[in-house]
Parts: structure tokens; sequence; C-alpha cells
């Protein structure tokens, strides 16, 4: 039993000896996990953070660019109309939303002089088109297909092109 008693010692003396070791090993990890940050540390400042970093915007400059869809035409005939649809609601319930579409289309072509004249020379320009905005088409539709409203107010823009798009009047 003496001999075991003498191993005991001798064990708790290599246990004792392989913690130090593990703690000297932590404390080595640690002092290199420190020294890196440092390092980078070090890195960063000899490398100027200002000239990669540009200012922060401005109010005007943090703001998106306007979106640019078509380049602004010049405006050469602007009208306000208020178009009757009242004849829309003779026919079918769901007919009457379409008709008051077209009733639009074919009252703004004949008040706005868009005919295609018919000619020679005139063949080789491009058509004169009626752009409808969506603010219209969505005032005519708001109450679905069966109830289109008695009359709409538009504003109708001719441009030097001779196209012609409409949109819904202020206030309305």
């Amino acid at each position: 039993m003496e001999e075991e008693g003498e191993e005991e010692p001798i064990e708790k003396e290599q246990e004792e000896e392989e913690l130090t070791e593990t703690v000297e090993e932590a404390k080595t990890e640690e002092k290199i996990e420190e020294e890196i940050p440092e390092e980078k540390v070090e890195e960063e400042a000899e490398t100027p953070v200002e000239e990669e970093m540009p200012p922060p915007p401005t109010e005007e400059e943090a703001k998106p660019p306007p979106r640019k869809e078509k380049p602004e035409e010049e405006i050469v005939e602007e009208r306000i109309y208020t178009i009757p649809l009242g004849k829309a609601w003779i026919g079918p319930p769901r007919k009457r939303a379409p008709r008051a579409m077209r009733i639009i289309k074919s009252f703004l072509i004949k008040h706005m002089k868009l005919e295609k004249k018919e000619g020679e020379g005139e063949e080789e320009e491009e058509p004169k088109k009626l752009i409808i905005s969506n603010e219209v088409n969505e005032k005519v539709w708001s109450r679905g297909i069966e109830k289109p409203p008695r009359k709409v107010r538009v504003r109708a823009a001719k441009d030097k092109e001779g196209n012609v798009t409409v949109y819904l009047a202020e206030g309305d």
C-alpha cells in the first residue's frame, strides 16, 4: 500500500505539471490574440481613414435623383376639359367603363385635332399619339366597371411633335 501512496503524489505532480502547461499555453494564446489586434490597429492608423470614406452626403445629395422617363418636351398647347360621360351609361352595365374610356379618347382626338390627315408627304412622319395617364384611367375605373363617373375633368397637353398627354385636372 505504501507503493500506491507513493504513486499518488507522483500522479498528482504530473497532473499539476500538465495543468500548468495548459495554463501557460492558454496565456500564450491570449497574448497572441492580443498582439494581432494591436498590429491591425497599427496598420489602420498608418492608412488614412478619412481618404477612404467620402464625407457624409448633404440633404440634397441624400435624395435620389429624379426619375427621367422621357426628356421633358416643350408644351405647345395645354387645355382643361370637362368630358361628359353620360352616354356611357346607356349601354349594358358591364360595358360602361370601357365605353367611357373610348368616349374620352374620341373627345380628345376631336378637340385636340389629332386626326390623321391623309396625304402623300405625311406617310413618312410618325402618327400623332394620344397618351392617357394612369390617373385618368384609375378615376374612370375607381367604382368598378358598372359605375363610371358622369363626367371627368382632365388637362390635355400637346407637345412639339403633336402628341397629346392627358392628365387628371388638379383638384380632382
